[in-house]
């Protein structure tokens, strides 16, 4: 079970929170919480156990604490816990109940392949939260948004001081950026409906795609960059380090939130991490991308600050071309893997294109 707080015998039959002077005196108050509250409600129960190689079959029970327990509404769900590799440890696994009154539910869970005669099962109090809120242990809601809104910004400004070294209107150009960011959440909100063949409607409440964020930005980026008279390939040379310098700082947030998780493992670089339904040590994978997120990021920026490569452009190819080779050499180690031949074909063409982009720069630097 997660840890809320216990009951036990002795606990009262309701938990009811202290009245304040204006609710005894009936003024009517108004916050988030009134907010969340008109929201569906989700129950998420998590199930602790030990990995043990094998689907481990559970049953949650419990009630709402608003009155009579005989009378109170009631619920029981079966699941199966999936099998994780035995000596991965300590797992939690969440159930997100829904179509459940709001309000404060007495919850347990039990395996049901296991006999418990004789022991009394420890149950909690918990409450509802919205859909978008009810997730189980390892999963912080907020980090995404903060880290990825914390990248855009760094981005941006590595940008504008690498511009500020050129003849280059900045303020423009960060405007164009700003405009390309938007475009470019768009952009990977509507790869991620596509490849997961989500409804329009999820459009706002489900995932994104960095692949979609990186063809709709850039895209116009150098659109936008034509417009006020900036060559493409210059303009992008000098917003590459700040683009993969902010894309180490956001993608960790995938980490803290649970998503594009790693699969269980047992191995001791393995870190406790969750894919918003099951948390256990996991092969960190958006920690590994965020690390070469970096040193490209640091490289292509000291291309920069040394003058860069004969042909304009050359370092945002090179950039390019190792992130997407190096993305396909993680997704084996994905809890949700690409497809093999996809993996492959994509890793060759980068390989060729990252081989070619700096033979060309080293003929023309070499022919000058």
């Amino acid at each position: 079970m997660s840890p809320s707080r216990a009951v036990g015998a002795s606990s009262p039959t309701s938990v009811d929170p202290p009245r304040t002077g204006a609710q005894r005196r009936g003024v009517v108050t108004f916050g988030c919480s009134q907010i969340f509250e008109q929201l569906p409600q989700v129950l998420a129960v998590t199930h602790w156990g030990q990995a043990e190689g094998r689907p481990i079959p559970i049953r949650i029970t419990g009630w709402r604490r608003d009155g009579a327990a005989a009378s109170a509404p009631r619920l029981e769900r079966l699941a199966t816990v999936p099998s994780l590799p035995a000596g991965s440890g300590r797992f939690a696994y969440t159930v997100s109940v829904s179509n459940v009154p709001g309000g404060d539910w007495e919850v347990g869970t039990e395996r049901t392949d296991v006999s418990r005669s004789g022991t009394r099962l420890r149950r909690v109090v918990m409450p509802t939260r919205p859909a978008q809120l009810a997730y189980g242990p390892a999963v912080t809601v907020w980090s995404w948004p903060v880290l990825v809104l914390a990248g855009a910004a760094l981005a941006l400004m590595v940008q504008a001081l690498l511009l500020a070294r050129t003849d280059a209107d900045v303020a423009a150009v960060v405007m164009v950026s700003v405009v390309s960011c938007v475009v470019g959440f768009a952009g990977a909100k509507a790869w991620y409906l596509v490849a997961s063949r989500k409804p329009i409607r999820r459009f706002l409440s489900g995932g994104a795609c960095i692949q979609g964020f990186l063809l709709a930005a850039l895209t116009t980026l150098a659109i936008g960059g034509a417009l006020i008279g900036i060559g493409a390939g210059q303009l992008l040379d000098a917003t590459t380090p700040g683009l993969f310098l902010g894309m180490a700082l956001g993608r960790p947030g995938c980490f803290f939130t649970g998503c594009c998780a790693g699969r269980p493992t047992v191995s001791r670089w393995g870190l406790w991490s969750s894919d918003r339904t099951i948390a256990v040590r996991r092969i960190p994978v958006q920690l590994w991308e965020a690390a070469a997120a970096l040193v490209i990021g640091l490289t292509s920026l000291a291309g920069v600050l040394l003058g860069g490569l004969p042909v304009a452009g050359s370092i945002f190819v090179a950039a390019i071309a190792a992130y997407t080779g190096f993305r396909q050499l993680l997704f084996p180690l994905r809890a949700d893997p690409h497809t093999r031949r996809g993996r492959h074909i994509t890793l060759a063409i980068c390989v060729v294109l990252l081989v070619g982009d700096l033979a060309v720069a080293a003929a023309v630097g070499w022919g000058a």
